[in-house]
């Protein structure tokens, strides 16, 4: 019978980051082979204050939180690739000379607005702007404009994940997202924690990050119909206060459908796992042994001195 966990991950250049017990853990595969570990003792959001567990409100905190760690974690990742060591940007040189020890987190800061703006941008207000169009055409009904414009946020979406997929750096990427998934599972099954073990559970997972994208397109097609259609302006603007009750509600739905196995649940999640089918691929054993090596210290089974006792030989 297999345990319940809470541990979750995220897959990064050339690695893993899970989030367990003991930590937010991110293991890496450097160029020599060797494999880098770093543990960061954070605490969630939702446990610094009772108001950010509370329902609804829970998802939408757990969410920006991931956000930041997502950041944070893959800027770590990319630091390991020697191209982008070799020369930093204008921008980057000048926030560092303007703001000394503090520059990592502005230049996180940015990238996280930055990254916010540019997905409210292309999937929410340019299908917004497209279904507007089609008033041109008499369809003037709320209900059916805003399901065109589900469709259109949809569609966005999975030619956007379908065009990522075919890169050749992105293609590992999602082959550690693979690992990260067979990792957890073999977890959960109360298996051995080896590469061996991981490689024949499944690399589809019911609470992964895809399920709950796609889940949040469906949810704001419902939550959107009450809004009206009004003028543009104003159901972009009701757009924008409402994704934090969009996200906050698919949050209670992933958690729901992960304490419930029924037809039902089985239903909901069937859509975000075809979709992972686009956003996972096999892994190797030695992408598994770097999912594993971040699992084993993001659980406190293993600390990071004895991964680099055991995984780098040469370190002094």
């Amino acid at each position: 019978m297999g345990k319940k966990v809470s541990v979750g991950g995220q897959a990064v250049i050339e690695g893993v980051m899970m989030r367990g017990s003991n930590g937010v853990a991110t293991a890496i595969r450097k160029s020599n082979g060797e494999i880098e570990v770093d543990l960061k003792k954070i605490k969630p959001l939702t446990q610094k204050n009772k108001v950010f567990s509370l329902p609804i409100i829970r998802g939408f905190i757990t969410l920006i939180d991931s956000l930041i760690i997502g950041i944070k974690t893959l800027n770590y990742s990319a630091s390991f690739i020697e191209e982008l060591d070799k020369e930093s940007s204008k921008l980057d040189d000048w926030i560092e000379e303007k703001f000394k020890g503090k520059a990592t987190d502005i230049i996180m800061g940015i990238s996280f607005i930055v990254s916010m703006a540019l997905s409210i941008f292309i999937f929410f207000i340019i299908p917004t702007f497209v279904a507007n169009k089609f008033k041109i055409v008499n369809i003037n009904n709320t209900i059916s404009l805003n399901i065109l414009e589900g469709i259109i946020r949809v569609f966005i979406f999975l030619t956007y994940i379908f065009i990522i997929s075919r890169m050749k750096d992105i293609k590992r990427v999602f082959e550690y997202h693979g690992a990260e998934h067979k990792t957890i599972f073999c977890y959960e099954s109360n298996e051995e924690l080896k590469p061996e073990n991981a490689k024949h559970q499944g690399r589809l997972h019911p609470r992964c990050g895809t399920n709950f994208l796609f889940l949040v397109m469906i949810v704001s097609i419902i939550l959107f119909s009450f809004t009206g259609w009004n003028s543009i302006w104003q159901r972009i603007l009701y757009r924008i206060i409402l994704l934090p009750v969009v996200s906050g509600i698919t949050y209670e739905i992933i958690k729901w459908m992960g304490n419930n196995k029924n037809f039902c649940t089985k239903i909901l999640a069937y859509p975000g796992l075809m979709l992972q089918k686009l956003t996972t691929r096999e892994p190797d054993l030695k992408q598994l042994e770097v999912a594993i090596v971040s699992l084993k210290v993001a659980e406190g089974i293993e600390t990071v001195e004895s991964i680099k006792e055991k995984y780098n030989k040469n370190d002094n």
